[in-house]
């Protein structure tokens, strides 16, 4: 088994463990384009010391390239844990992050995401101008 068959996707309306990708705004050439990844947008997900998100990735291919550039790694390390015990604390993280980046050509955004118990997850939304 190759490491790319561990990656599961969903539509995110459906599956509460699928990063979301949304462009706010508008993608123009050139210019900053604003980048939301979200998990568990329509179906909550579970933030507990037990059963969490633990990052996202986000990348992006320029059409024609051949590999992706890392736009960034974002880790969610507050589930409840304290030294009371397993979901003592009042801090939790939220998995969803906002970033910016610009790019003189079309391609690819792709975002992945990581549940401690139900592994892996993909998505991905073209950029268009």
């Amino acid at each position: 088994m190759g490491f790319s068959e561990l990656y599961q996707s969903a539509d995110w309306k459906k599956e509460k463990h699928s990063p979301v990708i949304e462009i706010i705004g508008r993608a123009i050439k050139g210019e900053t384009i604003n980048v939301h990844l979200s998990v568990g947008k329509e179906i909550a997900h579970p933030n507990t010391t037990e059963h969490f998100i633990a990052w996202i990735d986000a990348y992006f291919l320029p059409k024609g390239e051949k590999f992706p550039i890392q736009l960034g790694k974002y880790e969610f390390n507050s589930h409840g844990a304290s030294a009371a015990g397993a979901n003592s604390s009042t801090i939790y993280s939220v998995p969803e992050v906002t970033f910016t980046f610009k790019t003189e050509k079309t391609g690819t955004l792709f975002a992945s995401s990581y549940c401690n118990i139900h592994g892996l997850w993909e998505n991905s939304l073209e950029i268009e101008f």
